[in-house]
């Protein structure tokens, strides 16, 4: 027993420094294992962060974020109208009125007067991501938009709240193919243009013969049927252009007169008004932005700009009397030129090939011109009757934009 005892001694004296040595080694050995599978997880996060981010630069803008801690999208709405413009004001109320709807999970942030992307570039800048959403004009960019230079030649369009609800009837029925790189919000349109001239009445066709005469467009092909030479500057280029007398005069809707402030530069008005031409403006987003959209907020934004079409209509019926009365104001030299009967048969016939020259280039490019062309005929028609009155669209514009402003 006495020997079994000193050999078991013996080899404790060997095992337990083994054990301790165990020991010391089992929590680095664990450690070592925990760091590499930390080192794992870490590679894996950081590949799957990697994925994530790109697949959100390909569906977001450059200029957008959304927070996703607070699950809040934010946007940009580029716009080419200055801030003081109704057509500004109204985008406001928009960005506004999703920001209230969605109780502050989208918040849209409006760059206006070409601040962000000049009017020319804002529908490209919708597509690259420059902005997440934008307003501007089809005819800035002739070509880009074929079957919305119908809505532009001359129907007879009363005020801008027909030229508005036409324009979007037109789209929602025909669909046409070159806005599908974008999601369409809504469309409006001014009221007939009229002619503005520095210090040149302009009485007769005769008196455009020579005269440079800013439009552009479709409003250029007009002015160039009608005898004058078109100058295709944007809107926020002519005051400028005007009152350094580069131009003579400019052909654009009576709104531009207040809202532009041109009734400052110019002499004279000539309404023209039944010619009845308009500019179709539209108000798009981005196509991956908006697929990135929860359906409810989509909806939002659908409601909203049913609603707005209404609202930019009466605004541009408003300041069909609202830019007249304005370039009044300016002086007793200033003078609104009402054509003859005899001078308004001209005008409306000079014009009038422009629409079957563009049915015949259309057709042969194969849009349903001659078709586009009767819908459009029958709702300028249906929608003259429903048109509610000057004055109503001046007391709810006194009383809706111009208050809150």
């Amino acid at each position: 027993m006495v020997k079994l005892g000193n050999a078991v001694r013996a080899r404790c004296k060997i095992l337990v420094p083994l054990m301790a040595c165990l020991l010391i080694a089992l929590p680095l050995v664990l450690g070592a294992c925990g760091s590499s599978a930390t080192s794992s997880a870490s590679s894996t996060t950081t590949s799957t962060s990697a994925t994530t981010s790109t697949a959100t630069t390909a569906t977001s803008t450059a200029t957008s974020t959304t927070t996703a801690a607070a699950g809040v999208t934010e946007l940009t709405y580029s716009n080419f109208f200055p801030p003081t413009h109704l057509n500004a004001m109204l985008a406001e109320q928009f960005c506004r009125e999703i920001e209230s709807r969605t109780q502050g999970r989208v918040k849209i942030t409006q760059f206006t007067g070409g601040s962000l992307t000049p009017a020319a570039q804002i529908y490209d800048g919708v597509l690259k991501g420059v902005s997440d959403m934008g307003m501007s004009c089809a005819a800035y960019t002739m070509g880009r938009f074929p079957a919305s230079e119908l809505v532009d030649l001359p129907h007879g369009y009363a005020n801008g709240w027909v030229a508005t609800q036409v324009a979007n009837d037109y789209y929602n029925h025909f669909q046409p193919a070159e806005y599908n790189d974008t999601h369409v919000l809504y469309f409006h349109a001014h009221g007939p243009g009229v002619i503005y001239s520095r210090n040149t009445p302009i009485r007769t066709l005769e008196d455009l013969k020579g005269k440079v005469i800013r439009a552009t467009g479709v409003g250029a092909k007009i002015i160039g049927a009608l005898g004058g030479t078109g100058n295709a500057a944007a809107q926020g280029e002519v005051y400028e252009l005007l009152s350094k007398g580069v131009i003579d005069g400019s052909y654009a809707p009576r709104e531009t007169l207040k809202g532009w402030k041109q009734g400052d530069v110019v002499q004279y008005v000539t309404t023209c008004v039944e010619v009845g031409n308009t500019t179709d403006m539209f108000v798009v987003m981005n196509q991956g932005k908006w697929n990135s959209l929860p359906a409810d907020i989509q909806q939002v934004f659908t409601e909203v700009s049913q609603e707005w079409i209404e609202k930019h209509g009466k605004a541009w019926t408003y300041y069909d009397k609202a830019g007249v009365d304005y370039f009044l104001s300016q002086g007793t030299d200033h003078e609104i030129i009402n054509l003859t009967a005899g001078e308004i048969t001209r005008w409306v016939a000079a014009v009038q090939p422009l629409k079957a020259t563009y049915i015949t280039e259309k057709t042969a490019a194969g849009l349903p011109a001659a078709e586009q062309e009767a819908y459009l005929m029958e709702r300028v028609e249906y929608w003259t009757e429903q048109s509610p009155s000057e004055a109503d669209c001046v007391s709810w514009v006194e009383q809706n934009l111009l208050t809150a402003s």
